[in-house]
């Protein structure tokens, strides 16, 4: 796929840092209020061959105002609805497309804008041990998880597994990664793994810290 399938003929795609990870196939609705990404999105829908823009994470900093750090791998956002509300605000649907990888900032001006190509995942083969490893976590959380709506009311959480998505390796570790509670770093790991072994791993580490947490609040040392 080339980068013009994603941005202009010169890479360049209107970007939208966010305090939070945009993982492929994701929906996401965003309230739109600050000038500068009014009139990012205005430029976007103008055409159809617009409706696109890149989110990435901050890493340091805030969304509103500028002088944030931000994260150099991220997703493309296609625009599936924008709709006025109140107080001069957009809402506006998206829906995750293909990673990207920054590889320039380019100035603020109107907007955040960077020029990017789109990041594809390099060959590999998961290992059946790394399966098992993640299969082994997804056990735990979903014990951990069942005591919580048991013991303490608390709404009980959707745990898909390996067999219950479907596609390709490493599609099907971004499906359970949009699916499972894992934090915006762990998300951002997932993201940036260069190939689907790597992306598995990424997630079983993820959610080795979810079934940490998941254990303190339960008192449940081990």
């Amino acid at each position: 796929m080339s980068d013009e399938s994603v941005a202009g003929g010169d890479g360049v795609l209107p970007m939208f840092p966010l305090g939070a990870v945009l993982l492929p196939g994701e929906e996401i609705p965003l309230q739109v209020f600050e000038p500068r990404y009014l009139d990012m999105i205005e430029h976007c829908v103008a055409s159809p061959d617009r409706l696109r823009f890149g989110v990435v994470l901050i890493a340091r900093g805030h969304e509103v105002g500028g002088g944030d750090e931000r994260t150099g791998v991220g997703t493309v956002a296609r625009i599936t609805s924008c709709r006025p509300v109140s107080g001069g605000r957009l809402h506006v649907g998206c829906v995750g497309e293909h990673r990207i990888a920054v590889d320039e900032w380019l100035p603020d001006d109107p907007y955040p804008r960077a020029r990017v190509r789109v990041w594809p995942d390099e060959p590999a083969e998961v290992e059946p041990a790394d399966l098992d490893a993640l299969t082994d976590q997804i056990t735990a959380l979903t014990d951990l998880a069942e005591g919580l709506t048991r013991d303490r009311g608390v709404a009980r959480l959707h745990i898909p597994d390996w067999d219950d998505v479907a596609g390709e390796p490493g599609d099907r570790a971004f499906a359970l990664a949009r699916e499972l509670p894992l934090g915006p770093l762990d998300r951002l790991r997932v993201l940036s793994a260069p190939d689907a072994a790597h992306r598995v791993r990424a997630l079983t580490e993820g959610l080795a810290d979810a079934v940490a947490s998941l254990r303190f609040r339960l008192g449940r040392p081990d």
